[in-house]
């Protein structure tokens, strides 16, 4: 059986070191079945084979090749990866300083003089040593880190952006070097600021980039932040103790005071409070709490004290489990990514190949020179500074992680990044019924009572068949027997033992009591088909079905009414009818309605009968509609609406929508559904507003926008600059000086700001509405 694990990285700087890691991982390293490694989350996905390996021959592959992983302790990741982000913050908060406080004046001196802004004195011989002083602590201190993993890349014989890095700055430098120990040789003039603000500028553009990066990882933070450090657990002696929260087990009794927040997940035992639960639902609305309801770790408690009882405490808990699920989604990969992973794996082989070719054209073109080889060098170092895999690199991961987290804050739970893809191209939406467009809490309306003859006295038959019809539902998690069941309760009714019960999702349940078989379901099921029409479902061993006209009439009148009407039959005669009202959702209309703006055509999936399906449609704005359908005639309904050529999403709740779900391009399961629903889905939907969708298809649709557009500007910026420091525009007659002979001060201010700008751009996705 193969093990799943996540490996925070660091050491990363840029997209070939993560597509360098994951081939080492997936290639060579035994009992590794699957890698995948974001650059943006700096983090490895590793599934294994635990009989062939384990974590600690796996983390030392990574280790191998230079890369530091984050060994989890009996904490988590999260404290020793905070940890080390800090010291790495402080570390290059530091280098950039130092880094500074040498290329200010350096830049001011050089430039100065070669504006002709100083007196004599600026040209004097030892001004060129001046400069060496203070260039030489930024390239070997600043620029350290540039060296070192530039080198770990080429043991493992690839090249990052390092290497270029490394080589362009080296270049001027070591050109610079040169002309100040032979100074009769190209004039004269040294190049050592162009190699200090090189690497200051990236090391600056670096630390904003990893600023902003952070910034992408908020929804995680946020909903880290929700759980308390410390709760107030009861002892056995009646004392309170303040107790950190991770040492919280299953069976303690907690006491949560008005304001604060509910620390694990469990159930109240004392005491009544309104708390805020709309990180689950959604809903603004708090939710009243009393002795014996369900309390959610992450929630808030807003009016009066409880006492719980602790059920389900560390990773078991719901918040829990909603963070694996977002960080799931936000280290997974998207197919529209494969593109610039290609891309990025040649793409500093090329640069640098460009570069020596941009040498020896321009060494060539200008004589055996000085000033050719001063013109070739400074072009070649444009070249390979400007060049930025890191934009590519960038791209997908920080909008997904941006996208995901967004819809996060909402209440929106994407399971993996090609879900988000998928979504975002959709062009039809099916909608279940019950608990998606209707509340999903349907009540009973009406209870009429069968006799072969009119003139029978009825009276206390209603709670008799109400109590036969509650106790076979009891135990179906179905909205219809859920509703049946509490109406029973309401009234105080006694229900009488019901065996040999048999349910048959979707469509109803059969049992026996005191030797008389006993059916409740759907009408089309329990019912005799119509003259010349096959049934819908075999019926189980006994008596004939059989309603009277009169009965035919009602079912039909209570139907039209706009009810749902579940039938119950005993030893083969219908005696009872019971119609449930489950309204349309407040927002259903509108749910609708953005739907159609989008372009997305919404059809309605029941298995309802056709006439409380057609009154539900028509007061929600939907044409399209099928009623009367099994959970495998739903997932059908769904293949015959893509064999049209429509992308399909299906949102649903409930157990009988699951084979829909898994069969729709992208599955959205309503959050207060069925397990069974929500583990076939691709996305969890707070609550059960339907608005939720259009919110999600929203996202979807913003995020994939906004990769295309960070993989446009990445393309872009190479395919445009990259010309430009080689040179091109020296061609053209009229061109302007500075791109004629663009400076790699000016290519290293660019290549940081393209990585800038693509995060940046992602980042917006957190102010989408």
């Amino acid at each position: 059986m193969e093990t799943e694990i996540r490996i925070p990285i660091r050491g990363m700087t840029c997209a070939n070191c993560a597509a360098n890691l994951q081939r080492t991982l997936m290639r060579r390293t035994p009992g590794v079945t699957d890698a995948s490694v974001n650059f943006a989350v700096e983090e490895a996905r590793v599934r294994y084979n635990p009989e062939e390996t384990d974590t600690e021959a796996i983390c030392a592959a990574i280790t191998g090749i230079g890369f530091t992983p984050v060994l989890q302790t009996d904490n988590s990741a999260e404290d020793d990866g905070a940890a080390a982000d800090k010291a790495r913050s402080r570390r290059e908060r530091l280098s950039v300083l130092i880094g500074a406080v040498f290329t200010l004046p350096l830049f001011m001196l050089s430039m100065g003089r070669d504006m002709g802004l100083f007196g004599a004195w600026a040209q004097a011989p030892v001004m060129n040593w001046l400069f060496l002083a203070l260039a030489t602590p930024v390239q070997f201190y600043t620029g350290a880190g540039f060296y070192t993993a530039g080198w770990k890349s080429l043991k493992n014989r690839t090249a990052n952006m390092d290497v270029l890095v490394a080589m362009g700055s080296t270049t001027a430098y070591v050109y610079s070097l040169f002309i100040l120990l032979n100074p009769d040789m190209g004039g004269g003039h040294v190049y050592f600021e162009t190699s200090a603000v090189i690497i200051t500028l990236i090391r600056v553009g670096k630390m904003l980039e990893a600023r902003s990066k952070y910034k992408t990882g908020a929804a995680i933070r946020s909903l880290l932040d929700l759980t308390p450090e410390t709760a107030l657990r009861l002892e056995p002696d009646g004392r309170e103790a303040r107790v950190p929260v991770a040492g919280i087990v299953p069976g303690d009794q907690l006491r949560i005071p008005a304001g604060t927040a509910v620390p694990v997940d469990g159930s109240v035992e004392s005491g009544r409070s309104a708390v805020d639960e709309s990180l689950l639902t959604g809903e603004s609305i708090p939710v009243d709490k009393a002795p014996g309801d369900p309390l959610t770790g992450g929630t808030m408690n807003l009016t009066g004290p409880l006492v719980m009882r602790a059920e389900k405490t560390g990773s078991d808990t719901a918040l829990a489990r909603i963070i694996r699920l977002v960080r799931d989604a936000q280290g997974s990969r998207a197919p529209v990514q494969a593109l610039a992973d290609r891309v990025a794996a040649v793409f500093v082989p090329t640069i640098i190949a460009l570069a020596g070719i941009t040498f020896l054209v321009w060494w060539q073109a200008g004589g055996s020179g000085a000033a050719s080889v001063e013109s070739a060098i400074i072009r070649m170092t444009a070249v390979l500074v400007i060049a930025c895999p890191c934009a590519l690199g960038l791209a997908t991961p920080t909008a997904i992680m941006a996208g995901t987290g967004r819809a996060a804050l909402s209440g929106i739970l994407f399971k993996h990044a090609e879900a988000l893809e998928r979504l975002a191209g959709v062009t039809a939406v099916a909608l279940d019924k019950t608990g998606t467009l209707t509340p999903g809490k349907p009540v009973v309306s009406e209870i009429r009572v069968l006799t072969p003859d009119p003139d029978t006295d009825i009276s206390g038959a209603e709670n008799q068949m109400l109590a036969l019809a509650a106790a076979l539902e009891a135990g179906i998690t179905h909205p219809l027997a859920e509703a049946v069941a509490a109406e029973a309760d309401t009234r105080g009714l006694t229900l009488p033992p019901v065996e040999e019960i048999r349910s048959m999702p979707g469509c109803g349940v059969d049992g026996v009591r005191d030797g008389l078989s006993l059916r409740i379901g759907k009408p089309d099921w329990v019912l005799p088909p119509a003259s010349g029409q096959e049934p819908e479902q075999e019926p189980a061993s006994g008596p004939p079905r059989r309603i009277t006209d009169a009965g035919k009439s009602l079912l039909e009148e209570m139907q039209a009414q706009g009810q749902t009407v579940i039938v119950l039959a005993i030893d083969g005669a219908v005696r009872c009818l019971i119609g449930l009202r489950d309204d349309p959702h407040p927002d259903a209309a509108e749910a609708v309605a953005r739907l159609k703006r989008l372009g997305i055509t919404p059809f309605l999936l029941t298995g309802d009968n056709i006439r409380t399906a057609r009154a539900l449609a028509g007061l929600v704005g939907i044409e399209e509609f099928q009623s009367g359908l099994l959970p495998e005639e739903k997932a059908l309904a769904i293949r015959a609406w893509q064999e049209k050529g429509y992308r399909v999403a299906m949102a649903g709740d409930g157990v009988n929508d699951a084979p829909a779900l898994v069969q729709a391009d992208a599955g959205l399961a309503m959050g207060a559904g069925s397990d069974v629903a929500i583990a076939s889905a691709d996305l969890v939907l707070p609550g059960r507003n339907p608005l939720a969708a259009v919110h999600a298809l929203g996202i979807a649709r913003k995020t994939l926008a906004t990769i295309r557009a960070n993989l446009f500007w990445a393309f872009a910026y190479n395919v445009i600059l990259i010309p430009i420091a080689a040179g091109v525009p020296a061609l053209i007659p009229g061109a302007p000086a500075m791109l004629r002979d663009l400076h790699p001060m000016l290519a290293a201010l660019a290549m940081s700001f393209s990585s800038l700008t693509v995060v940046g751009n992602s980042l917006r996705l957190y102010r989408a509405r």
